[in-house]
């Protein structure tokens, strides 16, 4: 090992404290704004129990809203017309004390149908939205 006392060589190396500080602060920071910034919407799962056969949804007194492939909507296989259906939906759900629906769509129709009729459900005071997962086609 030899030392050059007499040499006019620097060496400079790069003060790399500050940088680890702010690399530090920033990871910190990112830490805390990350679970605010998280947002969804709380899902219910549903229940594993095995229900009878041919009951539906709860039973007979489910509400069950089908938007068919052609932009039919049923209630119950009720049809009722798109702009009447806010105002169906509230006078059927006014006297209930249960505010549950399940919506069923053909599997043709664009998501942004079904999220248009969600919304006129929740502006028709129903408080608890179910989908029905199974694929449906219009006819069958």
């Amino acid at each position: 090992m030899s030392v050059d006392i007499g040499s006019s060589h620097q060496k400079s190396e790069p003060n790399v404290v500050p940088l680890c500080d702010i690399l530090l602060v920033l990871l910190i920071i990112f830490m805390v704004i990350t679970p605010v910034m998280q947002k969804g919407i709380d899902v219910k799962l549903p229940e594993t129990q095995q229900a009878e056969e041919g009951s539906g949804p709860r039973g007979s007194s489910a509400i069950v809203l089908t938007l068919e492939s052609d932009q039919t909507i049923k209630i119950n296989q009720d049809t009722v017309d798109f702009n009447l259906l806010e105002n169906t939906l509230r006078d059927l759900y006014q006297t209930r004390t249960d505010k549950t629906i399940f919506i069923r769509a053909d599997e043709g129709l664009y998501y942004k149908d079904v999220l248009h009729i969600i919304d006129i459900a929740k502006g028709a005071g129903i408080e608890v939205l179910g989908v029905i997962p199974e694929r449906y086609k219009s006819g069958n």
